[in-house]
Protein backbone atom coordinates (compact mmCIF):
# COMPACT_ATOMS: atom_id res chain seq x y z
CA UNK A 1 0.00 0.00 0.00
CA UNK A 2 1.42 3.30 -1.03
CA UNK A 3 1.35 6.24 1.27
CA UNK A 4 1.15 9.94 0.45
CA UNK A 5 3.56 12.18 2.22
CA UNK A 6 3.06 15.93 2.58
CA UNK A 7 6.16 18.04 2.23
CA UNK A 8 6.87 19.67 5.53
CA UNK A 9 6.54 23.40 5.44
CA UNK A 10 9.85 25.16 5.68
CA UNK A 11 10.28 28.04 8.09
CA UNK A 12 10.88 30.41 5.19
CA UNK A 13 7.56 29.51 3.52
CA UNK A 14 5.68 29.63 6.77
CA UNK A 15 7.05 33.07 7.52
CA UNK A 16 6.15 34.29 4.05
CA UNK A 17 2.58 33.06 4.41
CA UNK A 18 2.22 34.71 7.78
CA UNK A 19 3.59 37.97 6.39
CA UNK A 20 1.10 37.80 3.49
CA UNK A 21 -1.75 37.28 5.93
CA UNK A 22 -0.65 40.28 7.93
CA UNK A 23 -0.39 42.40 4.78
CA UNK A 24 -3.88 41.35 3.68
CA UNK A 25 -5.26 42.21 7.08
CA UNK A 26 -3.51 45.59 7.12
CA UNK A 27 -4.60 46.57 3.57
CA UNK A 28 -6.45 49.88 3.47
CA UNK A 29 -7.73 51.90 0.50
CA UNK A 30 -6.15 55.31 0.63
CA UNK A 31 -7.58 57.55 -2.12
CA UNK A 32 -5.06 60.03 -3.42
CA UNK A 33 -5.70 63.53 -4.66
CA UNK A 34 -7.08 63.64 -8.22
CA UNK A 35 -4.40 63.93 -10.83
CA UNK A 36 -4.27 66.91 -13.14
CA UNK A 37 -4.88 65.43 -16.59
CA UNK A 38 -4.96 68.73 -18.38
CA UNK A 39 -7.67 71.05 -19.61
CA UNK A 40 -9.85 68.23 -20.87
CA UNK A 41 -10.99 67.30 -17.37
CA UNK A 42 -14.26 68.80 -16.26
CA UNK A 43 -15.18 70.00 -19.71
CA UNK A 44 -18.86 70.54 -20.30
CA UNK A 45 -20.69 68.77 -23.10
CA UNK A 46 -20.78 72.01 -25.08
CA UNK A 47 -17.04 72.55 -24.72
CA UNK A 48 -16.36 69.04 -26.01
CA UNK A 49 -18.62 69.56 -29.03
CA UNK A 50 -16.96 72.87 -29.86
CA UNK A 51 -13.52 71.32 -29.41
CA UNK A 52 -14.35 68.50 -31.83
CA UNK A 53 -15.77 71.00 -34.31
CA UNK A 54 -12.52 72.95 -34.13
CA UNK A 55 -10.47 69.81 -34.75
CA UNK A 56 -12.66 68.89 -37.70
CA UNK A 57 -12.08 72.28 -39.29
CA UNK A 58 -8.31 72.07 -38.90
CA UNK A 59 -8.17 74.60 -36.10
CA UNK A 60 -9.84 77.32 -38.16
CA UNK A 61 -13.22 78.80 -37.46
CA UNK A 62 -15.93 76.30 -38.36
CA UNK A 63 -18.10 79.20 -39.46
CA UNK A 64 -16.21 80.03 -42.62
CA UNK A 65 -13.81 78.81 -45.30
CA UNK A 66 -10.23 79.99 -45.07
CA UNK A 67 -9.41 82.86 -47.37
CA UNK A 68 -6.73 80.82 -49.10
CA UNK A 69 -8.95 77.82 -49.62
CA UNK A 70 -12.02 79.46 -51.07
CA UNK A 71 -10.65 79.79 -54.57
CA UNK A 72 -8.72 76.56 -54.56
CA UNK A 73 -11.05 74.02 -53.03
CA UNK A 74 -11.95 71.06 -55.21
CA UNK A 75 -15.36 70.80 -56.79
CA UNK A 76 -15.97 74.54 -56.87
CA UNK A 77 -19.19 75.41 -58.68
CA UNK A 78 -18.78 77.02 -62.10
CA UNK A 79 -19.29 80.77 -61.87
CA UNK A 80 -18.89 80.90 -58.10
CA UNK A 81 -16.20 83.59 -58.51
CA UNK A 82 -17.97 85.56 -61.23
CA UNK A 83 -19.90 88.67 -60.31
CA UNK A 84 -19.98 91.14 -57.46
CA UNK A 85 -19.02 90.15 -53.95
CA UNK A 86 -16.47 87.43 -54.62
CA UNK A 87 -13.63 89.25 -52.87
CA UNK A 88 -15.86 90.17 -49.92
CA UNK A 89 -16.95 86.53 -49.62
CA UNK A 90 -13.32 85.49 -49.07
CA UNK A 91 -13.04 87.60 -45.94
CA UNK A 92 -16.60 87.71 -44.62
CA UNK A 93 -16.87 85.94 -41.30
CA UNK A 94 -13.15 86.05 -40.54
CA UNK A 95 -13.87 86.83 -36.89
CA UNK A 96 -16.72 84.35 -36.44
CA UNK A 97 -16.25 81.53 -33.94
CA UNK A 98 -18.42 78.62 -32.79
CA UNK A 99 -19.72 81.00 -30.10
CA UNK A 100 -21.02 83.49 -32.70
CA UNK A 101 -24.71 83.94 -33.40
CA UNK A 102 -26.07 81.91 -36.29
CA UNK A 103 -28.28 83.02 -39.17
CA UNK A 104 -29.89 80.91 -41.88
CA UNK A 105 -30.34 82.49 -45.30
CA UNK A 106 -32.30 80.94 -48.14
CA UNK A 107 -31.84 82.40 -51.61
CA UNK A 108 -33.85 82.06 -54.79
CA UNK A 109 -32.74 83.64 -58.07
CA UNK A 110 -35.83 84.14 -60.22
CA UNK A 111 -35.34 84.50 -63.98
CA UNK A 112 -38.28 86.70 -64.87
CA UNK A 113 -38.10 85.76 -68.53
CA UNK A 114 -38.87 82.15 -67.67
CA UNK A 115 -41.19 82.78 -64.72
CA UNK A 116 -44.88 83.56 -64.84
CA UNK A 117 -45.63 87.24 -65.54
CA UNK A 118 -47.45 87.34 -62.21
CA UNK A 119 -44.72 85.54 -60.25
CA UNK A 120 -43.34 88.63 -58.50
CA UNK A 121 -46.79 90.10 -57.85
CA UNK A 122 -47.96 86.86 -56.23
CA UNK A 123 -44.86 86.67 -54.07
CA UNK A 124 -45.29 90.27 -52.90
CA UNK A 125 -48.91 89.56 -51.97
CA UNK A 126 -47.82 86.42 -50.12
CA UNK A 127 -45.23 88.13 -47.92
CA UNK A 128 -47.72 90.89 -47.02
CA UNK A 129 -50.49 88.44 -46.15
CA UNK A 130 -52.71 88.57 -43.07
CA UNK A 131 -51.32 87.17 -39.83
CA UNK A 132 -47.66 87.72 -40.69
CA UNK A 133 -47.22 90.69 -38.35
CA UNK A 134 -46.11 90.61 -34.73
CA UNK A 135 -49.69 90.87 -33.41
CA UNK A 136 -51.41 88.92 -36.18
CA UNK A 137 -51.87 91.91 -38.46
CA UNK A 138 -50.87 91.83 -42.15
CA UNK A 139 -47.16 92.11 -42.90
CA UNK A 140 -45.88 95.64 -43.51
CA UNK A 141 -43.47 96.20 -46.37
CA UNK A 142 -40.57 98.58 -45.88
CA UNK A 143 -37.49 99.68 -47.77
CA UNK A 144 -34.30 101.70 -47.34
CA UNK A 145 -35.92 105.11 -46.81
CA UNK A 146 -39.45 104.27 -45.67
CA UNK A 147 -41.45 102.13 -43.26
CA UNK A 148 -44.33 101.98 -45.76
CA UNK A 149 -42.92 100.67 -49.04
CA UNK A 150 -45.11 100.79 -52.14
CA UNK A 151 -45.04 97.22 -53.46
CA UNK A 152 -46.93 98.12 -56.64
CA UNK A 153 -44.31 100.74 -57.48
CA UNK A 154 -41.53 98.24 -56.75
CA UNK A 155 -43.21 95.70 -59.04
CA UNK A 156 -43.38 98.26 -61.86
CA UNK A 157 -39.71 99.21 -61.45
CA UNK A 158 -38.74 95.54 -61.62
CA UNK A 159 -41.02 94.65 -64.54
CA UNK A 160 -38.29 94.82 -67.20
CA UNK A 161 -35.51 93.33 -65.07
CA UNK A 162 -33.97 90.09 -66.27
CA UNK A 163 -34.12 88.60 -62.79
CA UNK A 164 -34.60 89.35 -59.11
CA UNK A 165 -33.43 87.81 -55.84
CA UNK A 166 -35.61 86.47 -53.03
CA UNK A 167 -33.94 86.02 -49.66
CA UNK A 168 -35.27 84.68 -46.38
CA UNK A 169 -33.12 85.96 -43.52
CA UNK A 170 -33.71 83.91 -40.39
CA UNK A 171 -31.55 84.73 -37.34
CA UNK A 172 -31.50 81.90 -34.82
CA UNK A 173 -32.20 84.51 -32.13
CA UNK A 174 -34.67 86.58 -34.13
CA UNK A 175 -36.98 87.09 -31.16
CA UNK A 176 -34.10 88.49 -29.12
CA UNK A 177 -33.11 90.86 -31.94
CA UNK A 178 -36.64 92.27 -31.64
CA UNK A 179 -36.15 95.04 -34.23
CA UNK A 180 -35.80 92.99 -37.41
CA UNK A 181 -36.49 96.05 -39.54
CA UNK A 182 -33.42 97.96 -38.36
CA UNK A 183 -31.36 94.76 -38.41
CA UNK A 184 -32.32 94.14 -42.05
CA UNK A 185 -31.46 97.69 -43.08
CA UNK A 186 -28.02 97.43 -41.49
CA UNK A 187 -27.52 94.04 -43.16
CA UNK A 188 -28.43 95.36 -46.61
CA UNK A 189 -26.07 98.30 -46.06
CA UNK A 190 -23.24 95.80 -45.55
CA UNK A 191 -24.36 93.87 -48.59
CA UNK A 192 -24.23 97.06 -50.67
CA UNK A 193 -20.69 97.74 -49.43
CA UNK A 194 -19.66 94.18 -50.34
CA UNK A 195 -21.21 94.36 -53.81
CA UNK A 196 -20.11 97.92 -54.54
CA UNK A 197 -23.54 99.18 -55.57
CA UNK A 198 -26.75 100.61 -54.16
CA UNK A 199 -29.64 98.13 -54.15
CA UNK A 200 -33.34 98.56 -54.82
CA UNK A 201 -35.17 96.34 -52.33
CA UNK A 202 -38.25 95.80 -50.19
CA UNK A 203 -38.73 93.56 -47.17
CA UNK A 204 -41.42 92.23 -44.84
CA UNK A 205 -40.84 90.77 -41.37
CA UNK A 206 -42.80 87.65 -40.42
CA UNK A 207 -43.55 86.92 -36.78
CA UNK A 208 -46.10 84.12 -37.29
CA UNK A 209 -43.63 81.25 -36.73
CA UNK A 210 -41.48 80.04 -33.83
CA UNK A 211 -38.52 81.76 -35.47
CA UNK A 212 -39.14 85.33 -36.69
CA UNK A 213 -37.63 85.97 -40.11
CA UNK A 214 -37.51 88.50 -42.94
CA UNK A 215 -38.48 88.16 -46.59
CA UNK A 216 -36.13 90.36 -48.63
CA UNK A 217 -36.63 90.99 -52.35
CA UNK A 218 -33.82 92.66 -54.32
CA UNK A 219 -34.10 93.86 -57.89
CA UNK A 220 -31.69 92.39 -60.42
CA UNK A 221 -30.25 95.79 -61.40
CA UNK A 222 -27.27 97.66 -59.98
CA UNK A 223 -27.26 101.43 -59.45
CA UNK A 224 -26.14 102.02 -63.05
CA UNK A 225 -29.05 100.06 -64.51
CA UNK A 226 -26.98 97.03 -65.51
CA UNK A 227 -27.83 93.45 -64.58
CA UNK A 228 -26.87 92.73 -60.99
CA UNK A 229 -24.67 89.63 -60.97
CA UNK A 230 -23.77 88.35 -57.50
CA UNK A 231 -20.91 85.86 -57.16
CA UNK A 232 -21.91 82.36 -56.17
CA UNK A 233 -19.48 82.41 -53.24
CA UNK A 234 -21.24 85.44 -51.79
CA UNK A 235 -24.65 83.85 -52.25
CA UNK A 236 -23.45 80.56 -50.75
CA UNK A 237 -21.80 81.86 -47.59
CA UNK A 238 -20.66 85.50 -47.75
CA UNK A 239 -24.08 87.03 -47.10
CA UNK A 240 -24.81 84.55 -44.31
CA UNK A 241 -21.52 85.38 -42.61
CA UNK A 242 -22.32 89.10 -42.75
CA UNK A 243 -25.69 88.38 -41.14
CA UNK A 244 -24.03 86.32 -38.39
CA UNK A 245 -21.47 89.06 -37.75
CA UNK A 246 -24.21 91.65 -37.34
CA UNK A 247 -26.32 89.45 -35.05
CA UNK A 248 -23.27 88.77 -32.87
CA UNK A 249 -22.49 92.49 -32.66
CA UNK A 250 -26.06 93.18 -31.53
CA UNK A 251 -26.50 90.35 -29.03
CA UNK A 252 -22.94 89.37 -28.13
CA UNK A 253 -21.54 85.81 -28.37
CA UNK A 254 -23.72 82.86 -27.43
CA UNK A 255 -23.37 81.55 -23.90
CA UNK A 256 -22.63 77.88 -23.21
CA UNK A 257 -26.19 77.51 -21.89
CA UNK A 258 -27.63 78.89 -25.14
CA UNK A 259 -25.45 76.55 -27.20
CA UNK A 260 -26.40 73.55 -25.07
CA UNK A 261 -30.10 74.36 -25.44
CA UNK A 262 -29.63 74.64 -29.21
CA UNK A 263 -27.81 71.30 -29.39
CA UNK A 264 -30.52 69.62 -27.34
CA UNK A 265 -33.19 70.94 -29.70
CA UNK A 266 -31.23 69.81 -32.75
CA UNK A 267 -31.01 66.23 -31.45
CA UNK A 268 -34.78 65.91 -31.90
CA UNK A 269 -35.14 67.88 -35.13
CA UNK A 270 -35.77 65.92 -38.32
CA UNK A 271 -33.59 68.09 -40.52
CA UNK A 272 -29.93 68.73 -41.27
CA UNK A 273 -28.40 70.51 -38.28
CA UNK A 274 -24.99 71.63 -37.00
CA UNK A 275 -24.65 68.26 -35.24
CA UNK A 276 -24.90 66.49 -38.60
CA UNK A 277 -22.29 68.80 -40.09
CA UNK A 278 -19.92 68.06 -37.20
CA UNK A 279 -20.43 64.29 -37.54
CA UNK A 280 -19.97 64.46 -41.32
CA UNK A 281 -16.47 65.89 -40.91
Amino acid sequence: MSACFARPETPELAGSAAMTDRRDNDFRVRPSAPKNRGKGQGQSFVSKVLKQAGKASGGKSSMRHSAAGVGARAGQRPGSRLGRGHTAARFAGAKLTPMSRRVTIKTLLVNQRNASPQSLAKHLRYIERDGAGRDGEPGRAYGPPTDEADLDAFKERAADDRHHFRFIVSPEDGAELDDLRTYTRHLVNRMEADLGTRLDWVAVDHWNTDNPHTHLIVRGRDDTGKDLIIAGDYIAHGFRHRAAELATEWLGPRTELEIQQTLQREVEQERWTSLDRTLQR
